[in-house]
């Protein structure tokens, strides 16, 4: 049976059952949901009419509006300013000014880019509550929920994202006035991980130094599987930017993004950010990805990003990796509303971070002590160990392998797409930072399984730019993954649209041909996953005894959380209750 192109709505990493429980969870409490909300407006309208009406103050800078250049499909130009798209298809921008000069020449050059990901987003959230009234309920929930992100934003950062904000599209203006929306976008990932805790976005990281590396300069490496779908991960920008004041930076991310969740300083300085357990806050604060874009533009030491990280108040708990040249080491910034931790080691020339708290300021939080019995971060802080006890001395190749291991602990088969493996092949990209050399590997798609194009922050950021024309460091890139061309990989991709179908069919109460659910588990038959779907549907349908059979081979396998297996556990009672 051929598989359709009906795409799952989620923001997340991972398993893809989760739309259908997110909309089943959403249907039952959108009456309470609405009542609360209603309320809630009434009570503090004065305080969202004030954030609605913001306007960030721009009269102080300089601006001349850019006439950019096409030089051809795939390369635009404003004076210095560039953007192009390499043989990896990865966007390359560089932009230079003053904090709103910054966004007008981003926006300028981006606009198709940045537009097209709106799109994307915004497709995804409608997908998700295409009743027009829960739309406008959730606007307004939106426009409460942030009224007091603004204050927390510093001023120049909100003239740049009023310069970017120019050139977002007219369409979704129903939505919020192009700023607000913006600055919105900024905290989507905060939001999305503070609101829909079970959709925890499940990165990886890691750094080496001294006895660790084939050279014992600092290295780091980083999955950051954040999934808005695949068409959201085909813009891939990698930014290189030097504002008016503080250090130049490179960050990698996508069109309309000017905070950083990878990059590096031309002082050496990198950041990676993992989220953490959160409690749901009641008002957004400041985007992690700005308070990291601080650390990168001003920070020349760990104990320069200490400061800045403690300055801001957040509402999301993350864990911030902070690697620096300075000091040829690393840290883990541990930030949340309420607490704030570092965690350093002591004589081991190694750090690793998943999703799960180190520090002694979280040794008694309860929040994240249940996190790590029960989800698969401390899974995958065991397999980071596993594969430097077998790589040893690591090398940025070593390190790309690290990256893209699939399989789990022992070398065990868990089905690709385990959030348990370090590699769950969703990721949005990939980066090694070499911060000594000011080196950094960006992956390329699909995945981080494409080649890892190179770049060289100290010629970027001098006059060679301009002299070589090109900004990679193409001799050093990082050969593909073979497995890219592999049978395995081309099941994988048509598993992901089979996987689509059986939640369309387990959502619908559609019928399916037992040849179809016989070939979706044999596309990827060590994945808890399709025993489990096929569980729901048959016990969906009343096939009691076949939705036993299932849901007992499901498991069997690595499942990905104590609560997917409690789930399972309680179909199979449910099950046993018609027999």
């Amino acid at each position: 049976m051929k598989a359709n192109n009906y795409t799952p709505v989620i923001l997340r990493s991972g398993t893809q059952t989760e739309e259908f429980c997110k909309e089943r969870l959403f249907s039952r409490n959108f009456r309470v949901l609405s009542l609360s909300l209603f309320l809630i407006l009434n009570l503090i309208s004065c305080g969202v009419s004030r954030s609605v009406k913001h306007v960030p103050d721009i009269q102080k800078y300089a601006l001349e509006i850019p006439k950019v250049n096409k030089i051809n499909d795939s390369t635009f130009s404003y004076q210095e300013n560039y953007l192009t798209k390499n043989r990896q298809q990865l966007w390359e921008l560089y932009i230079k000014g003053n904090p709103l000069q910054l966004g007008y020449n981003n926006g300028a050059l981006t606009q198709y880019q940045m537009q097209k990901q709106e799109e994307i987003f915004f497709s995804k959230v409608e997908g998700f509550v295409p009743s027009k009234f829960k739309q406008k309920l959730l606007r307004g929930f939106l426009k409460w929920y942030n009224r007091k992100m603004y204050l927390n934003v510093r001023e120049d950062y909100q003239a740049e994202l009023y310069g970017l904000s120019q050139y977002s599209s007219d369409q979704y203006n129903f939505i919020a006035s192009k700023y607000l929306r913006s600055l919105y976008l900024h905290g989507a990932h905060d939001i999305g991980h503070a609101l829909q805790d079970l959709a925890m976005v499940g990165c990886t990281s890691l750094a080496v130094w001294n006895e660790n590396t084939e050279d014992g300069d600092l290295l780091i490496g980083r999955n950051f599987d954040f999934y808005v779908g695949d068409d959201f991960a085909k813009n891939k920008l990698v930014e290189f930017v030097e504002p008016e004041q503080g250090i130049p930076y490179m960050s990698v991310s996508w069109p309309g993004m000017i905070g950083v969740v990878s990059g590096m300083n031309k002082e050496g300085i990198t950041v990676t950010i993992n989220a953490g357990k959160s409690k749901i806050p009641l008002t957004a604060k400041t985007p992690i990805s700005l308070v990291t874009r601080e650390i990168l533009q001003y920070a020349k030491t760990i104990d320069e990003a200490i400061a800045i990280a403690k300055r801001r108040k957040v509402f999301v708990s993350e864990s911030i990796l902070v690697g620096s040249a300075n000091d040829k080491s690393a840290v883990i910034i541990e930030v949340s509303p309420k607490n704030f931790g570092v965690y350093k080691v002591q004589n081991s020339g190694k750090v690793f971070c998943t999703n799960h708290f180190q520090s002694e300021a979280y040794k008694d939080d309860k929040r994240n002590q249940k996190h790590i019995r029960e989800s698969h971060s401390e899974y995958r802080y065991e397999k980071l160990q596993e594969l430097l006890w077998n790589h040893k001395k690591l090398n940025p190749e070593k390190m790309a392998a690290i990256l893209r291991e699939r399989s789990g602990l022992k070398g065990e088969k868990i089905g690709y797409g385990n959030e348990k493996a370090i590699n769950q092949l969703l990721a949005h990209h990939a980066v090694i930072f070499s911060p000594q050399k000011k080196l950094a590997w960006v992956s390329s798609n699909p995945y981080q399984l494409g080649e890892f194009v190179c770049y060289d922050l100290d010629e970027i950021f001098s006059d060679k730019r301009l002299q070589k024309g090109v900004l990679a460091k193409s001799q050093m890139n990082i050969a593909e993954d073979p497995f890219i061309h592999s049978r395995d990989f081309k099941n994988y991709e048509q598993y992901k649209l089979m996987n689509a179908e059986m939640n369309a069919a387990i959502k619908n109460n559609m019928v399916l041909s037992e040849g179809f659910i016989t070939l979706y588990q044999s596309l990827n038959p060590d994945f808890w996953l399709v025993y489990d779907q096929a569980g729901k549907y048959y016990y969906q349908r009343k096939e009691y005894q076949k939705a036993k059979i299932e849901f007992e081979k499901a498991l069997i396998k690595e499942i990905t959380t104590i609560p997917d297996k409690k789930n399972i556990e309680r179909y199979l009672r449910r099950v046993a209750k018609h027999h």
